[in-house]
């Protein structure tokens, strides 16, 4: 029930009802027809204020074209179906060319409604669709601004959060089923599709970023909630790369991997330590942390002196899978220590304040 609510209630339905009350209020005060502002101001809502003003600043001459073209047509045909077409593929055509990609649909919708109340005194009847257009994009805009501004940054911390766990639990699963061969084919496709969506959740919060800074350029931020910001876009950008190595550890080829059982349970166990601090940030612990590292930093040389015998013999062999996996390893052990040392670090001020 709670998430129902969450959903039809939103600050977007709430900003869209009180854009829609305010311009039929100045429409039915001018005398005005209300229903084309309405509509404006319906589609003007967007997820931020700047959306709001680049899309405006597009609508505005692409319904003056839907409305020129109506008034132009209506004048040869009347009231009739060749009005309504000529009228539709006419805008669409020109709103087209003109690459007014965003109000086209806008603009179509307003050609073909106009056709039904226009009588006669088309010229004044064009002016008055320019004015409730304008009316419907400036009422809109500014409940955007000032109504319940956009904030995006708990939904951002809160998919960072999810994401970091959610890879947690996908590099247990490769180091389990994948490294070491256990042949689980179901496993492999989960894995799979476990980084698919993880993709998606990146690029979902990488949009929402984009928003929340667009955002910054009209409401001023404290020097926290720009430090907040910066910090959200450095953990965001850690993780794509955590993302891109995991991608590279599912795309080795492990056929050839030299490990002994004792080894292979020690990354095993490295790997098990780094998805358990992943999962649960609040455990982190820079010296535990740093003794892991050290020890895939051993066992790395030990196969680079290993992979400097074999190149001797055949000079051909690239990177053997065992240093692949490891320099992956190491470079998300690296990934994860600045995440969650900024994490530490913002706690400490928030304490202090």
């Amino acid at each position: 029930m709670r998430k129902t609510h969450k959903k039809l209630f939103g600050s977007r339905v709430v900003k869209t009802g009180v854009a829609v009350f305010l311009t039929s209020l100045i429409c039915q005060w001018l005398n005005w027809p209300a229903v084309f502002a309405v509509i404006t101001a319906i589609v003007t809502i967007e997820p931020t204020v700047n959306d709001s003003i680049k899309k405006g600043i597009i609508r505005f001459p692409a319904s003056a074209i839907g409305s020129a073209y109506a008034v132009f047509f209506i004048s040869l045909f009347g009231n009739s179906p060749l009005t309504y077409t000529a009228a539709a593929i006419f805008t669409i055509i020109t709103c087209f060319k003109l690459k007014l990609h965003a109000g086209l649909l806008v603009a179509t919708l307003t050609s073909v409604a106009m056709i039904e109340v226009i009588h006669d005194h088309y010229l004044i009847a064009f002016f008055i669709r320019l004015g409730t257009t304008s009316i419907g994009l400036l009422v809109s805009t500014a409940v955007n601004m000032f109504v319940l501004p956009p904030n995006y940054s708990s939904r951002i911390l809160t998919n960072i959060d999810t994401a970091l766990a959610n890879t947690g639990e996908e590099l247990k699963a490769i180091a389990k089923d994948i490294l070491f061969q256990t042949q689980d084919c179901a496993q492999r496709v989960r894995v799979q599709e476990t980084f698919a969506q993880l993709k998606k959740k990146l690029d979902t919060t990488d949009k929402l970023l984009h928003y929340q800074q667009s955002e910054a350029k009209y409401h001023r931020l404290s020097k926290e909630l720009k430090q907040e910001l910066q910090d959200e876009e450095e953990k965001l950008t850690a993780l794509r790369l955590v993302h891109y190595h995991i991608g590279n550890l599912i795309n080795t080829p492990l056929e050839d991997i030299t490990w002994t059982k004792e080894q292979c349970t020690h990354i095993v166990t490295t790997v098990q330590a780094l998805a358990d601090t992943m999962e649960n940030p609040d455990s982190f612990r820079i010296q535990q942390h740093r003794q892991y590292i050290k020890n895939l930093m051993e066992q790395f040389w030990q196969c680079k002196k290993e992979e400097q015998l074999i190149y001797k013999e055949d000079p051909s062999t690239f990177f053997n899978p065992e240093i692949v996996i490891l320099y992956e390893l190491l470079s998300i052990y690296h990934l994860v220590e600045q995440m969650l040392n900024t994490n530490d670090e913002q706690t400490k001020k928030a304490s202090l304040h």
